[in-house]
């Protein structure tokens, strides 16, 4: 008799539904024999990375042959320069996906939970069920909300219990583009108790111009159990590169590190992270782009009749009133990907990476002739 090794795996993790990332160029002109296509189902900069990036990874191309510096000492000498803080209160990852999965790793276990909203992120529940901890999921606010189908921080708070070491904020929340403004954010952080750890995810920080939005990072000395995570994945475009942060106080730093691999970040990914934040031309640029964007996507969803949610990112989430799979599906048909997102519990929607001016245009009119068939 063959030995079933998925029942030798922990409980959480036999019944984990893994991650569906946004699907790859190559993968559907493979399948439906096309060319051209474009991408907007991932949330990455259509601008690609910074060309101040590019020269640093060019230049040390000749060093792959060597480990990483394990500690990243020139990225977080940098980033500690920018939070105003000890380089020993940055922790480095692969992505800033990889600083969640370390949270769940160092603070949680079966006998703890975590709090979390509806429609927020994918990987939170991923990296909880997978230590075997309890997932207390809050109900989202409302369609007819201000900020629908986002936060609830009264909500999140009424789960916070005895058993529970973390609480996921993402803001702006991924996929609904909704954001929690500095009042609420402030007053949440001085409700939760001080043994629970308060993971506020920025991952679009840079993108947002909404007035009222907060930089979580000047309220980490006065709440030691804050950590703030942002990635260069979105604005500064090194997505394939993998490389993100957090910053916290230095406690917390310390035990996220004890957890974290050796050699995490790669090389280039370090070489191109430290000149990216040095190319404000170019996050400049990038949110123009992004703001002109948004504006074309929901003029052309209000013309049409389409509800969208309220977005500061650097996507929009659009309801095509009536279940999106098939819609989604004829998109590939007409080489334009986008991105699903009946697994974060909105079945109607489709969530749209803005991109270039020509690439919106294009996803436009592939959705005119989709929704007329």
């Amino acid at each position: 008799m063959s030995c079933d090794y998925r029942a030798l795996a922990l409980a959480g993790v036999q019944n984990l539904t893994p991650y569906q990332p946004g699907k790859p160029i190559e993968e559907l002109e493979r399948e439906l024999g096309i060319r051209e296509s474009i991408k907007l189902a991932s949330n990455e900069n259509p601008l690609g990375p910074s060309p101040k990036a590019l020269e640093a990874v060019r230049a040390q191309l000749g060093g792959i042959a060597l480990y990483p510096d394990g500690n990243g000492f020139a990225l977080k000498r940098r980033l500690a320069e920018q939070f105003d803080v000890a380089p020993s209160r940055i922790t480095l990852g692969n992505g800033s996906n990889e600083i969640l999965e370390l949270v769940a790793r160092a603070y949680l276990a079966p006998a703890r939970n975590a709090v979390f909203s509806a429609h927020a992120f994918a990987v939170y529940p991923i990296v909880v069920q997978a230590v075997g901890a309890e997932a207390r999921v809050a109900p989202a606010n409302g369609p007819d909300h201000a900020m629908p189908y986002g936060h609830d921080l009264d909500a999140m708070a009424s789960l916070i219990n005895a058993d529970t070491r973390v609480v996921f904020v993402a803001n702006p929340n991924n996929p609904t583009g909704t954001w929690l403004d500095e009042d609420a954010v402030h007053g949440f952080l001085k409700r939760v108790p001080e043994d629970v750890l308060v993971v506020m995810d920025e991952a679009y920080f840079e993108y947002v111009e909404a007035d009222g939005y907060p930089d979580s990072s000047r309220w980490l000395d006065a709440f030691p159990n804050l950590l703030l995570t942002r990635t260069f994945s979105k604005i500064h475009g090194l997505a394939g590169l993998r490389i993100g942060y957090g910053v916290s106080g230095e406690a917390v730093a310390d035990i996220l590190n004890r957890v974290r691999q050796p050699f995490n970040t790669n090389l280039l990914a370090q070489a191109a992270a430290v000149a990216a934040l040095d190319d404000t031309d170019h996050v400049s640029e990038s949110v123009r782009v992004n703001r002109e964007g948004l504006v074309q996507v929901m003029d052309a969803c209000r013309e049409r009749g389409l509800g969208f949610i309220p977005s500061v990112g650097n996507f929009l989430s659009i309801d095509m009133g009536r279940e999106a799979g098939p819609v989604y599906q004829a998109l590939l048909r007409e080489g334009v990907i986008v991105r699903p997102i009946a697994g974060y519990g909105l079945p109607n929607h489709l969530r749209v990476t803005i991109g270039r001016a020509h690439e919106n245009t294009r996803f436009i009119a592939a959705l005119d002739k989709v929704l007329r068939a």
